[in-house]
């Protein structure tokens, strides 16, 4: 079997897309059935480390749009026969239309969150009906697609986040980053995700303008707010008008080396956020024993599994949310809830075999 893969990005990416797809790459790669699988991600930002060994990763098509168009078709040129298109975003749909018409291979699309809940451009949607498969991070996310997709004779599977347990756990809070950001004898909440200006939805202005009534209750809180983007500033200038100068920290950018320090930092990870598809970041903070505070209304819930793996909270109203986190940090820290091994790197993997197995089953037919 060979795989077509059209992503945005995974080896030498960044965030949680980029993670998704690289785990779902590393696990094609590891099915039997398996023999290549090509990728052109569209974004290299990183130093790309280690690939799989039956991975051909082709990034001439970084350099702008005309380049990732031309590298498609070369490679498609070169060698046609393939038995499976992985559509990884939404937008890439017409892209993956045209090598479907050359290869004759089934496509496999992929959809995440906001980006699907609502219809597309009338390109994209005269494109729908060529998909034959959709994988959904979230039922919520497959659940508002289908509102407006209206392709529901595909076959439709739930592929959540995976997470590797063994590269988090409990640990002391690092002494060097506490030197560095005052964090001293601090009752720590904590948010990561992109500062950017469309992602508003994250639930970081809910935070802040809780602080100074959860301030009253917890006079030595501090907010650590990671992750960098063009609404960074918009955020400090929130805060310097609240007077919370000292009490909101932003780090900026940190390193996926690093990520696993940060969260230890947390007493509790916050993200009261409305338009998530899954929330990877609650996987994380879970797996270094932080207790989480997550949204009812996006796809948080999923990651917390309804509220068996932390605490859901309506984010538009703020006394629920300031509630949520007075409990959340009335539970005990350092305890990786039982139930998280649902999404471990074991389950993803088994879950992508058995999604590849069933369309190329169905394919054949």
């Amino acid at each position: 079997m060979r795989i077509f893969f059209l992503l945005t990005d995974a080896f030498g990416g960044r965030g949680g897309i980029s993670q998704y797809n690289r785990d779902f790459i590393n696990c094609l790669c590891s099915a039997e059935s398996c023999h290549e699988v090509v990728a052109i991600p569209r974004n290299v930002v990183d130093r790309i480390q280690t690939l799989p060994q039956k991975l051909t990763y082709i990034t001439s098509g970084i350099k702008g749009k005309l380049a990732y168009i031309s590298t498609i078709f070369h490679t498609i040129r070169a060698n046609p026969k393939f038995n499976l298109i992985v559509c990884g975003h939404l937008y890439m749909l017409p892209l993956a239309w045209l090598v479907k018409l050359w290869t004759k291979a089934p496509i496999i699309l992929e959809i995440y969150g906001i980006e699907a809940w609502k219809p597309h451009n009338s390109l994209v949607n005269y494109c729908l009906p060529a998909v034959d498969s959709v994988v959904s991070i979230s039922q919520i996310t497959l659940n508002r697609f289908q509102s407006w997709a209206k392709i529901p004779k595909v076959q439709q599977f739930l592929l959540p986040n995976a997470i590797a347990l063994n590269q988090y756990g409990h640990d002391e809070k690092n002494s060097e980053l506490i030197s560095q950001y005052g964090l001293k004898d601090k009752i720590v909440l904590m948010t990561l995700g992109r500062l950017d200006s469309y992602e508003r939805y994250k639930g970081f202005d809910e935070v802040i303008e809780l602080l100074p009534k959860l301030s009253e209750i917890i006079p030595n809180l501090s907010y650590l707010i990671v992750g960098e983007g063009s609404d960074r500033e918009r955020l400090k200038e929130k805060v310097r008008s609240l007077n919370l100068q000292a009490k909101v920290i932003f780090t900026g950018f940190i390193s996926e080396a690093k990520k696993a320090d940060y969260y230890r930092l947390a007493d509790v990870y916050v993200m009261p956020s409305k338009g998530e598809g899954f929330g990877f970041v609650f996987l994380e903070a879970m797996a270094c024993g932080i207790p989480v505070v997550g949204s009812k209304v996006d796809g948080s819930r999923e990651a917390v599994r309804n509220g068996l793996l932390g605490i859901l909270v309506n984010p538009d109203d703020p006394e629920e949310v300031k509630a949520g986190i007075i409990e959340a940090l009335k539970r005990p820290k350092g305890v990786i809830p039982q139930g998280l091994e649902y999404f471990s790197y074991e389950n993803f993997e088994q879950r992508c075999h058995h999604i590849c197995d069933e369309i190329l089953q169905a394919s054949s037919v």
